[in-house]
């Protein structure tokens, strides 16, 4: 991972802030895991609610919660008084989401002034097996919060 310094030194408390105002990661059951320069980790237990017509995690369920763990991670860089949105991603399933959980990883691979290009990657677990099934490659800008 490479070494992001924080521009604003309050950015974990400004992410855990933000994250719990989202009502769609409240409502999926997603948890704030870690959050450092660059990097953020969201969970997701699994609930028969969250899946499609097979058991397996939606697709909607997982790129929502690596959606947002990009953005979380462009926001850690991000200085005070900005918030963040996503102007576009790009997700690939790789294999089928099942397990008890699913983790996203959200890391910024370019940071900018307005625009981040960040990576992220969806894993499952399903007892002591591990499976990568999406990863993702997301654009975030940067806004000036408006009072």
């Amino acid at each position: 991972m490479a070494d992001f310094r924080a521009t604003n030194e309050d950015f974990q408390q400004v992410v855990r802030a933000n994250f719990l105002r989202q009502g769609l990661m409240q409502h999926l059951g997603a948890t704030l895991e870690d959050v450092q320069p660059g990097y953020v980790r969201i969970q997701m237990p699994y609930r028969h609610s969250l899946t499609q017509q097979h058991g397996y995690f939606h697709a909607g369920a997982i790129t929502s919660i690596v959606d947002s763990a990009c953005g979380y991670a462009a926001l850690t860089l991000m200085p005070p008084d900005t918030d963040v949105l996503t102007i576009e991603y790009k997700v690939n399933f790789m294999a089928p989401a099942r397990g008890t959980m699913a983790i996203a990883h959200g890391r910024v691979l370019r940071p900018g002034r307005t625009i981040t290009v960040c990576q992220g990657e969806v894993i499952t677990l399903n007892d002591d097996h591990e499976q990568v099934c999406a990863t993702m490659l997301a654009t975030i800008i940067g806004r000036p919060i408006k009072s």
